[in-house]
């Protein structure tokens, strides 16, 4: 192992723990705070996009590409709210274990600048298994 990689590990091991507070001493209030939930959809949703949700959610039906605009704009605008920069597809592939791909609300794009970018198509993902799919694959998640 290189000198590199020893300093590292000391200096990992030097490291004091830090300690996040609380935001309250029960549970129960803070725990979900930073879902997407139905509450946050009814608050950042246009009527419209909610009717929507429900409805894929409860009957399986589609959500049209422009609604799924609507929504990921709503999911970037509240998440960066509350200072988050990125997200993960959390997934479960066939092979009986979990997955993840982190990624951010940021494209970078010309002279070395960037934009915070959300689309709709990120919503819906194919799996990267999913050509094991009897259907020929495709597997989306939401």
């Amino acid at each position: 192992m290189s000198s590199v990689r020893f300093k590292a590990l000391e200096e990992l091991l030097e490291r004091k723990p830090k300690y996040a507070a609380m935001p309250s001493q029960k549970v129960s209030e803070y725990y979900g705070s930073n879902v997407f939930n139905i509450s946050a959809m009814r608050a950042h949703l246009t009527d419209e996009a909610f009717k929507c949700v429900v409805s894929a959610t409860k009957n399986g039906e589609r959500i049209e590409r422009h609604i799924a605009d609507q929504i990921a704009t709503a999911m970037k605008d509240w998440a960066m709210s509350k200072g988050v920069t990125h997200y993960t597809h959390w997934f479960q592939p066939l092979t009986g274990a979990t997955a993840e791909k982190h990624d951010a609300f940021f494209t970078p794009i010309e002279d070395g600048k960037a934009i915070e970018q959300f689309e709709g198509s990120f919503l819906v993902q194919q799996e990267p298994d999913a050509s094991s799919f009897p259907n020929g694959g495709i597997r989306k998640t939401f």
